[in-house]
């Protein structure tokens, strides 16, 4: 649940062009289960008690065993933010001998995973650092290595600076994955027959919404789940989806209520990159 808007998003876009309804759970989600490897990663020890404490509203092993993450991946997290996830794939990557990338916009969008690394470089030392959306100066995931594209609560952000970048931010993320890849997407979920506009401020997006420049860029709906799902989110406030935990951004005011509501509503949707 980032609050944030990001300035230089649109510069960057600019520069890299010049170089079935939510509820239904589908049958993969059913038989994704978290295997050891993934348990051991968010069990790590190294995981702040935080962040531990937010595992009841985000669902992190099954949300990666619904997104098949494998121990040996190349997995690419994008805009990782304080590094909830980071903490979890960091030791997943190196238990299983994959690699790890973190990609933001270079490089104030890395500074907070890069502090991670400065205060433990045997947990995160071997993390990849890109940026993203890549304006072609700075390090890149490579086209077509990525086994696993993830992003949490990310793509309202990139909806807030256009739907030309939001689009164009699909068409990276489409080229750095292999043939048959995989992006995972969790973000806060706005209902259908809400009006469109509130994703431009609200923190919500529609489904469809994100499935249109998911599909444009050329990947393929391959799962959806309701492992995130939370039916209490009203996704009614006036200050938008981070009045709800962990932001509150209404402080004290109806503080109870929003605590009681919990984490926001998400949609989560796995995509393929076809093979062919």
């Amino acid at each position: 649940m980032r609050n944030f808007r990001p300035v230089a998003i649109a510069a960057l876009f600019a520069a890299a062009a010049c170089s079935a309804p939510a509820q239904n759970a589908t049958a993969s989600e059913a038989a994704a289960k978290p295997d050891d490897a993934i348990a051991a990663a968010v069990a790590a020890p190294t995981r702040t008690a935080a962040n531990t404490a937010r595992d009841a509203f985000r669902h992190p092993a099954e949300t990666l065993a619904f997104f098949g993450v494998k121990p040996g991946d190349t997995v690419v997290e994008l805009w990782p933010g304080g590094g909830w996830y980071t903490e979890i794939l960091a030791p997943l990557a190196k238990a299983g001998g994959g690699t790890y990338y973190v990609a933001a916009p270079w490089e104030k969008g890395l500074n907070r995973v890069k502090a991670k690394q400065a205060e433990n470089a045997d947990a995160y030392g071997a993390m990849k650092l890109a940026e993203f959306p890549n304006a072609g100066a700075n390090p890149k995931v490579p086209d077509g290595s990525a086994d696993v594209v993830l992003t949490f609560r990310n793509v309202h952000n990139w909806r807030f600076d256009g739907a030309d970048n939001t689009a164009a931010a699909f068409k990276q993320i489409f080229a750095m994955l292999k043939p048959g890849g995989t992006l995972g997407v969790v973000d806060h979920r706005l209902n259908e027959t809400d009006d469109a506009a509130k994703e431009e401020k609200s923190g919500y997006m529609k489904e469809s919404s994100i499935i249109a420049f998911a599909e444009a860029a050329g990947f393929k709906l391959a799962g959806r789940s309701e492992i995130n799902a939370n039916p209490k989110d009203t996704k009614d406030y006036a200050k938008g989806v981070w009045t709800l935990p962990p932001v509150l951004t209404e402080g004290e005011t109806d503080r109870a209520k929003y605590v009681a509501i919990g984490e926001s509503d998400r949609m989560t949707l796995k995509f393929v990159k076809p093979a062919s």
